[in-house]
């Protein structure tokens, strides 16, 4: 399983979301490495299809992705069931890699 994760130069949150992709991996009994790119300018951003820092790029695709999300170098909010937060739940997470196991 490829996991990346695109975020902005000094992201607050870069440390949480690798942390949190750990975690789940670790949850889910997967052993896979987790690169980091930094996105630093627009034309990065528009190649990369990025809507805020940061990004988990599973397989190459955005699971979180949502329609109509402006691309840019920006920080990114999500959508939680405890509210907006910096990164996905733990549960959110565990529930796109298992599917991308599962196939």
């Amino acid at each position: 399983m490829d996991v990346e994760l695109l975020v902005v130069p000094d992201c607050p949150n870069k440390m949480s979301a690798y942390d949190l992709t750990r975690a789940a991996f670790t949850e889910l009994g997967v052993a896979s490495l987790v690169t980091t790119t930094v996105i630093t300018d627009d034309t990065q951003a528009q190649a990369r299809g990025f809507t805020g820092s940061p990004t988990f790029l599973i397989n190459g695709h955005d699971p979180f992705a949502e329609p109509g999300a402006a691309v840019g170098v920006a920080c990114r909010v999500y959508r939680t069931p405890t509210g907006f937060a910096g990164v996905p739940s733990l549960e959110e997470l565990c529930a796109v890699l298992r599917r991308e196991i599962t196939g």
